[in-house]
């Protein structure tokens, strides 16, 4: 993706970048490069406020419990997996 303006960083680079930028998993110079970058193009802006909307969202759903027996029902098959995976293994 580009928005046919010249920048510093092309836009690709800094959307492959954004999910690390959301998460403050940059370091700062590369964050100040993407937040620039944010600032001067508004396609990539719009993009990276999509992706943030998302991840809040699927964050807070994310914060209900599975009832206990659903997570028992996992835990079981998962437990079952494991023998298999083991069992293979010794065979």
């Amino acid at each position: 993706m580009t928005c046919g303006d010249p920048h510093d960083k092309d836009c690709a680079e800094v959307l492959e970048r954004v999910f690390f930028f959301i998460d403050n998993e940059l370091p700062t110079a590369d964050s100040s490069e993407i937040q620039q970058h944010l600032d001067e193009c508004g396609p990539c802006l719009e993009k990276y406020d999509l992706e943030r909307t998302v991840k809040t969202l699927v964050q807070r759903s994310c914060s209900e419990h599975a009832p206990e027996t659903l997570r028992d029902k996992v835990l079981l098959r998962i437990r079952q997996v494991q023998v298999e995976i083991t069992e293979t293994r010794v065979d």
